[in-house]
Order: C-alpha cells, then structure tokens, then sequence
C-alpha cells in the first residue's frame, strides 16, 4: 500500500514518472492479481479434483457392469411377448407412439416411415403425429403422408396445432389429452430425425410389462451422419461417452438418469402421477424423469436397444442445440433443488446423487471448470508472475483421462481425442454462459429453438449447396467484425496475445498450448469446422 500512497502523493504534485507508474503496477500485479490468480487457481484445483473423484466413480461402476454383465435383461424381469391362441393379441399392451413436428420436412418422412414399419400387432399400436408447424407447405406435406400410410393400413392419425404455447412438451401434453389414446398404457416418443428399428417396441416393453415398478425405458442414440465432417465426429465422442458412461451409471447403480427426449418409452400411469408434460424450462424431458423419480418410479437404460439418429451438421445449429442442453438443466435445477431435497420416497444416497453426481457436477462443475481452468487461470499464470500451475495436473493427466474415455466409448476415434479436448475447452466458453444463464433465471433461459436437421445424404448435400449459393457475401472485414466481439474469436485473441507474452518474456510450456487453443477458438468463431472432413 505504500507505494499507491506515494503514487498518488506524486501525482497531485505533478511529479509522476514512468518509474512511478512500472512501480505502481508491479504492486498491484504483486498484491492483488497474483493473490486473485492463487485464489482462482486454487477453486480450479477443487473442481479438477471432483471431476476426478467422478471420473473414477464412473469408471469403476461401468468396469464392474461390463465385468459382471449386469445388462438390464439381468436386473430386471425380461420375457418376450407372444400372442394367445385363445385370447388373440390381448397379451400386448395398447400402444401409443408420439412424432411432434415443427417446419422438419427434411427429416419427417424418415421418422413416420419408421414409426409405420415396428412390428406390433396393428391393432394394439397407435400413432400421432402433433405437426405444430408455422409453415403451411410443411403442414400439408406432414399430413398427407400421414394419409398415405393410413390407406395402407396403419393407425395414424394427424393432428395439427395452430399454436406453439408450451413448444415440445405442449405438444406432447396436448397429444395425451385426445379422447382416442385414453386406452393406451404405454407412449414411445420419437423426434423428427429418429428412426427406431422394427422391433424397439418388442424389446422395450417388456420391461414396463414385467416390472410395474419401472416408468421409463430409454434406448442409446446412434447416429446417421457421424462422419459427414470433423464436427460430427466430435459430437459422437461426447454423446457416446454421455450414453455408455453417464446413463448406464444412473440406470445400474441409482435407477434414475435424465430422459433424453426422444428414443424412450413411458409408462402413461408414471407420466400423469408425476403430474404430465411441463414446460416451466426448455429441459422437459428432465423435468418429467426428475419428477418421476421422486414419486418412486425408477429407470432403466438398455444400452443395446438403439435408435438411429441425426447429429447437427452445421456449428449454428449445434451451438443452438448446446445452449438449450445446458441452459434448460440448470434453470430446472434452480426450480428443483428443494423439491429433491425435501422428497420423502427416495432415499438420501438417491437425493445426493441427483443433486450432487448428476447436477452440481455433470451440469455445473464439468464445463465451467473447463472454461475458467483452461481459457482464464491457464493464461494468467502466465501473465502474472509468481504463480506455478503442475504441469502434469494440468496438462498430462486430464489428457489421459480423456483418452481413456474415448477408447471406452469411442475407439474408432481415438486419434481425435486432441482435438476433441481442444473442442471442448473451445464450448465450454459457450456453454458457461448457458449454464449461468439458467442458474439465474435469465429471460434467455426459456428461448426455445429447434436444431435444425437435414435428412439423408442426398438431401444434406442439396440444402448444403443450395444455402450456400443462396446466402450473402460478406466482405472480409464484415465477417471479422461479426464475429470479433463476445465470441470464440475474441477470447482467442486474447490467448494468442498471452501465448506471445509466454513465448517472449516466460520459458514456460504452455505458451504452445495457448498457441494451439487460441488457433481452435478461431476455427470454431467462424465455423470452419462443420465443414472439415476428417481422414
């Protein structure tokens, strides 16, 4: 503090020197950004170590699943289905499949298509097709495809919202109020872009059938167009890893994970006890399995039961798609929190892992630790001296825990496993801005738009050449200027600029590191990577 007093003593006087000035800032470097470099290098070091500590949970219980094969056929009552001689088809329970729709022509013929051709009997399975589109083409489109496979004999039926209140899960809710599907017991829910195998519902429902204990059946995504372009591919690492780790961990151990949406079948007794479809954030889905959770109704993941799907092809649609993922989940947290806390029908080690395994650090920690550890602390242990950050702790290890992952889950893509890690420091700066946005209860956190798909191979690649000759040009200096603020770019400008200060005044490693990051924030703002083929 002396030296700001005598800094301030010479600048009333008239007398301030660049001395004075250079002395003044090696103080403040010294007292306080140092100490606050300390601090947040410290709080990095807790949210590493907590990751850490799940890493390990997770790899010891999906080890012992596979070890012991504690597939979900195993732990629970599992007997096909077959028809009575004597009673017919009475055996199989009524049930209803869900299709909502919105301005999806890419992709809709894909998922009725497949809805038409499960094998159940005819006249236990119904489908619905809640088209709420704002585009009247798309709508006459959807409906008389819906007709075509009526007059081939399929239950169908169309039904057309004339508004967008409640978005998914209105449409969802509006669906299971129709008098004409109070029969069903069960309801399978399919997005626009999945395609279920003929016999999902043969070898899901006997789930729900034999274990009346059980609300939900959720089978793994897999994806159509992995390898249309370097994006996708990472998109698979992260999901597959969500899938086989994340899911089969909450469905084995505690009997409870989040409902992804789309690819699962409910029980329609469990969906009305937990009170129905809500749309209080854009995570419905979870809100749903949280709230069935806590009435006692447990959840089973089949990690062998597989529905095709679509990743986002373009970063717009998938950084849109992301926000929504994280933003929904923690703006539920806020809203939920209490009522985890305070339920009476699961037990405590329950009510710790939804808040703590599944929340705090799956939702939370994971990302913004990422952000803060690798994008923040990272380079101002360069800029600020006197603060040493391990090499190992903050290189090394992540990097192989990280490649440990990916040959668990993906392994085709292991040579990837650089730049998916580069990747993901790159959306953790998006994705930390979602996460905050929800734990505040920003206006933003209830935004809901569609990820936009694109449909078969053909159909990606005629909507890829027709958007691009149809969109404008921008000069070069418009392009930079859009994208300079606020966005990937910007923050990789500031790593480059610390890397340089690295690289000239500090004989430090991570000078290439930042070098390297600040090259992927570039990529990703001006999103060159959705259209890089990987070899």
């Amino acid at each position: 503090m002396a030296e700001m007093v005598d800094f301030v003593t010479e600048w009333v006087v008239g007398s301030t020197t660049v001395e004075s000035m250079r002395r003044l800032w090696g103080t403040i470097k010294a007292t306080f950004l140092a100490r606050g470099v300390r601090l947040g290098l410290f709080i990095c070091l807790i949210m590493s170590t907590m990751l850490f500590v799940e890493w390990l949970y997770i790899g010891f219980v999906v080890a012992y699943v596979k070890l012991y094969r504690k597939k979900p056929e195993k732990r629970y009552k599992w007997e096909p289905i077959r028809a009575d001689p004597e009673t017919g088809n009475a055996a199989f329970p009524m049930v209803l499949v869900q299709i909502p729709i919105f301005n999806e022509k890419e992709v809709f013929k894909l998922s009725i298509g497949a809805a038409c051709k499960l094998a159940w009997p005819a006249d236990r399975l119904l489908i619905q097709v809640m088209d709420g589109s704002t585009d009247t083409l798309v709508k006459e489109m959807v409906e008389k495809e819906c007709v075509r496979w009526a007059s081939e004999g399929i239950n169908i039926r169309y039904q057309s919202r004339n508004t967008r209140e409640g978005f998914k899960a209105g449409a969802l809710k509006e669906g299971l109020e129709y008098e004409y599907v109070k029969e069903c017991q069960h309801v399978a829910i399919f997005d626009s872009d999945f395609q279920p195998d003929p016999d999902f519902l043969q070898r899901a429902v006997p789930f729900l059938l034999h274990n009346p204990d059980l609300a939900l059946v959720q089978a793994r995504w897999r994806f159509v167009n992995a390898d249309d372009c370097l994006l996708t591919r990472l998109q698979e690492m992260s999901l597959d890893y969500h899938f086989i780790a994340e899911q089969e961990v909450g469905s084995s151990v505690h009997e409870f994970f989040g409902f992804n949406g789309s690819g699962g079948i409910w029980r329609v007794a469990a969906m009305k006890e937990a009170g129905g479809w809500d749309d209080r954030t854009t995570a419905e889905d979870m809100d749903l399995a949280i709230r069935a959770a806590l009435q006692g109704w447990k959840l089973v993941y089949v990690g062998n039961l597989e529905v095709k799907s679509e990743l986002p092809s373009t970063l717009k649609a998938f950084r849109s798609q992301q926000y929504r993922w994280f933003c929904g989940p923690n703006n539920l947290f806020r809203k939920t929190v209490m009522d985890i806390a305070r339920s009476k029908k699961i037990s405590v080690w329950k009510k710790i892992y939804m808040i703590y395994n599944f929340f705090v650090v799956r939702k939370i920690i994971g990302h913004t630790c990422i952000f803060f550890s690798y994008c923040i602390v990272l380079p101002l242990t360069i800029l600020v001296t006197g603060v040493d950050v391990p090499k190992g702790g903050a290189v090394f290890v992540p990097c192989i825990i990280t490649a440990i992952n990916v040959a668990l889950s993906t392994p085709r893509s292991l040579h990837l496993v650089v730049v998916w890690v580069l990747f993901e420091c790159v959306m953790s700066f998006h994705l930390t801005k979602a996460i905050f946005t929800g734990l505040l209860g920003a206006k933003s956190a209830n935004e809901w738009l569609v990820t936009q798909k694109l449909g078969d191979s053909a159909m990606r690649k005629k909507i890829q050449s027709e958007a691009s000759a149809d969109a404008p040009k921008k000069s070069l200096y418009q392009l930079i200027r859009s994208r300079i603020l606020l966005s990937e770019v910007g923050f990789g400008m500031f790593l480059f600029m610390s890397g340089i200060y690295g690289f000239l005044f500090r004989n430090d490693f991570y000078f290439i590191y930042l070098f390297i990051q600040a090259f992927m924030f570039t990529v990703v703002g001006f999103g060159f990577l959705g259209k890089i083929i990987p070899s």
